[in-house]
C-alpha cells in the first residue's frame, strides 16, 4: 500500500526571521503555542502560510522558538518548539513528537479500547491538526494550510505509529474551500476502506463512526471516561441522555444494565446512529429516542412530571466566539435548572460543557447557583475533564469540564 500523491505539496516553505514585542516574547518563552499578529514587531514582507518562522527575542537577537506562519489567521504563528537549542524541523522532528504523543496513550491502550486521539493539536505540539484512531483506521483532520507542506512526512509517521491499515483525510470548512491543495474531505489517502462506517471498542463497549462524513472525525472521544463512569452507575436505572448525538452515554448505560434509556437529540440521523450503536452490544433494557430541540422537549417532560434516575446534559459548544459567552452562560443556567427538575429523588445529574471560552470555575459556579436556587439538596460528588488521550499543555487547550451532582433528599 502506498500514500496518495495528493498529500504532496508543491510549495517549498522558506525560513522567516520574526521579532516579537515584549508581550509576545513572554508568551513564547513560557511555552504558549500561539503568537497573535499584534505581538509581531518585525517579519519578512514575503511571508507565506506554511513558512517556518524563526522567532527571535526582542533585544538580544537570540532564538526563542520555531513555529509555522499562518497568513489566514489572527494567530499568525503557531509554535512548534520553544527554547534556544538548535532544532531542525524535519521528518525526524515530527516522528519524535508523534512517538512522544503515542507513549502518553499507553495506559489507555492497555484497556479494552482501540479508539483514541493520537494527536491533540497544540497540546501535542501540532497546532491545528488532529489525529484519531478507530480500530485500524486513522483519521487526520487538518484545520490550517500551515500543514500542507509537511503532511507528506507527517502522515506516514502517524500511520506507522498507529499501525493503521487505512488513512482518511478530513478538512476544516476553510480548507475545503482552499485552492492551495488537491485534497478532498473524506478522501482515503492510504490503504482501502470497504465501508464509511468503522466499528471500534471503547472500554469493552462497541461503537461505530462514519469516518468519511461524520461530525469532526466521526465521533467524540474526549468524553470516554465520563461515558464509562455513567455506564457503571446505570445498572437498574432510568437514564436521560440529552444532546445524545451517536448515543455515547446511552449505549454505555444500556450495556451496563440500565432499565430504560432515553436518547434526546435534534438530529434524527444522529438518533438512528445511537440506536445502531446500541444494537452492536447485548442489552436487556429499553432504548427510547426523542428528536427535537432540547429546551422545548425538557419543558414538555417536566410538564408531564417525568423524572429519571440519571440525567446527562452534554450540549455542543455555546460560545464559539467571545461575543457569545454571556448567552452561553444563560443557556447553561437554563439547562442546569431543567436537569434538576428532571432528576429523580436521590438521582444523579451530570452537567458538561465543551465551550473553551467558558472557564471551568465559571461553569461549576453556574451549576452551583442554579441548583442551589431549587428546593432540593445536592452534593457535587465529582468533577472531570478530558480523557487521558486529550492531554492539556496550555490553559486554552482545556475546553471540557463536567460536574456530577447527587440529589440527597428533599429539603
Amino acid at each position: 500500500m502506498t500514500f496518495s500523491s495528493k498529500i504532496k505539496s508543491n510549495y517549498q516553505p522558506k525560513r522567516l526571521a520574526v521579532k516579537l514585542n515584549a508581550k509576545g516574547e513572554q508568551f513564547v518563552v513560557k511555552g504558549h503555542p500561539w503568537v497573535f499578529s499584534n505581538n509581531i514587531a518585525k517579519i519578512n514582507d514575503d511571508a507565506k502560510t506554511g513558512d517556518l518562522a524563526i522567532v527571535f527575542s526582542k533585544n538580544k537577537n537570540r532564538v526563542v522558538g520555531l513555529g509555522l506562519y499562518d497568513g489566514n489567521s489572527p494567530i499568525r504563528i503557531k509554535m512548534l518548539h520553544s527554547g534556544n537549542e538548535k532544532v531542525e524541523i524535519n521528518a525526524v522532528f515530527f516522528q519524535r513528537k508523534i512517538k512522544e504523543a503515542f507513549e502518553k496513550r499507553n495506559y489507555l491502550l492497555k484497556t479494552n479500547t482501540n479508539s483514541y486521539r493520537l494527536i491533540f493539536g497544540e497540546n501535542d505540539g501540532f497546532p491545528g491538526l488532529i489525529a484519531d484512531v478507530y480500530a485500524s483506521v486513522l483519521v487526520v483532520k487538518i484545520y490550517s494550510e500551515i500543514w500542507l507542506p509537511y503532511i507528506e512526512i507527517i502522515i506516514p509517521s502517524l500511520q506507522q505509529t498507529s499501525k493503521a491499515e487505512a488513512v482518511v483525510i478530513r478538512l476544516s470548512r476553510g480548507l475545503e474551500n482552499s485552492k492551495a491543495h488537491q485534497l478532498k474531505n473524506g478522501e482515503v489517502v492510504y490503504g482501502t476502506l470497504e465501508k464509511e462506517v468503522v466499528e471500534f471498542v471503547e472500554h469493552g463497549i462497541n461503537f461505530s463512526a462514519n469516518v468519511i462524513k461524520g461530525h469532526k472525525t466521526g465521533y467524540f472521544l474526549d468524553h470516554r471516561a465520563n461515558r464509562k463512569q455513567v455506564g457503571e452507575l446505570s445498572k437498574g436505572k432510568t437514564v436521560l441522555d440529552i444532546f445524545s448525538y451517536a448515543g455515547g452515554f446511552s449505549v454505555h448505560a444500556l450495556a451496563n444494565g440500565a432499565k430504560e434509556v432515553t436518547s434526546l437529540d435534534i438530529s434524527k440521523q444522529a438518533l438512528e446512529i445511537a440506536i445502531q450503536n446500541g444494537k452492536l452490544n447485548i442489552y436487556k433494557g429499553i432504548h427510547k429516542t426523542i428528536a427535537g430541540d432540547a429546551f422545548e422537549v425538557l419543558n414538555k417532560l417536566i410538564k408531564r412530571k417525568v423524572a429519571f434516575d440519571i440525567v446527562v446534559i452534554d450540549p455542543p459548544s455555546f460560545a464559539k466566539q467571545a461575543s457569545e459567552i454571556e448567552l452561553a452562560k444563560k443557556k447553561y443556567t437554563q439547562l442546569a435548572e431543567l436537569g434538576c427538575r428532571l432528576t429523580a429523588k436521590n438521582g444523579l445529574l451530570v452537567l458538561a460543557s465543551c465551550s473553551s471560552r467558558v472557564l471551568a470555575d465559571d461553569f461549576l459556579e453556574i451549576n452551583y447557583q442554579s441548583l442551589a436556587s431549587s428546593n432540593r439538596r445536592f452534593q457535587l460528588v465529582l468533577t472531570t475533564q478530558h480523557d487521558s488521550d486529550h492531554p492539556i499543555s496550555f490553559s486554552e487547550g482545556a475546553y471540557l469540564k463536567c460536574g456530577y451532582y447527587r440529589f440527597i433528599n428533599e429539603r
